[in-house]
């Protein structure tokens, strides 16, 4: 088994980002609903208010696809309780992990960051693929664990099963009112 070669912490473990992934309308729409989607945007909402206010950087992270999210559309677009700020960053992506073929290491870099906070959709997709491209890069990964879904009918199962996993992994997974940005 080949192993990934994990690079040194990229910045300062005091510099917190934080990193909505893929949290677009058309995800909203699939027949089967995103599990507990009302908390979810609750608690998306909750950690950009927080993390404003302790001057973070925000980064809002979306998908692109030939087939579904096609950029520029209607379905690509933040859910429409998402206002991001001037100030925040954005990043568009073809793959799951949002730190392959993106500027969003350069854009942390910039920040001086060496933690991510990490939310989004979905959770056995581009969320786990983020976090575990965050750690290979050296990166301190923190999951807001109720704050990511699926729209899976076992989403509760998956969720789940991936807070443990990635707990496994080194990524600290915490609940939304217990995650800092100091």
């Amino acid at each position: 088994m080949a192993t990934n070669k994990v690079f040194p912490n990229p910045g300062d473990l005091q510099r917190s980002a934080l990193l909505i992934i893929d949290v677009q309308r058309e995800l909203f729409e699939k027949s089967t609903q995103v599990y507990q989607a009302d908390q979810l945007i609750a608690n998306i909402l909750e950690l950009v208010a927080r993390a404003h206010q302790a001057q973070m950087p925000v980064v809002f992270i979306q998908h692109n696809s030939k087939n579904y999210l096609v950029k520029g559309s209607e379905g690509w677009l933040l859910h429409p309780k998402l206002t991001p700020k001037p100030e925040d960053g954005q990043v568009f992506k073809e793959h799951g992990n949002a730190f392959e073929k993106t500027n969003l290491g350069e854009l942390l870099t910039a920040h001086g960051v060496g933690r991510v906070v990490a939310a989004g959709l979905v959770t056995h997709g581009c969320v786990k693929s983020t976090c575990l491209g965050a750690l290979e890069l050296g990166y301190q990964v923190v999951l807001a664990g109720d704050a990511h879904s699926s729209y899976n009918a076992d989403a509760a199962a998956v969720i789940s099963k991936w807070n443990q996993q990635l707990s496994a992994q080194g990524v600290q997974v915490t609940d939304t009112a217990q995650v800092n940005f100091a």
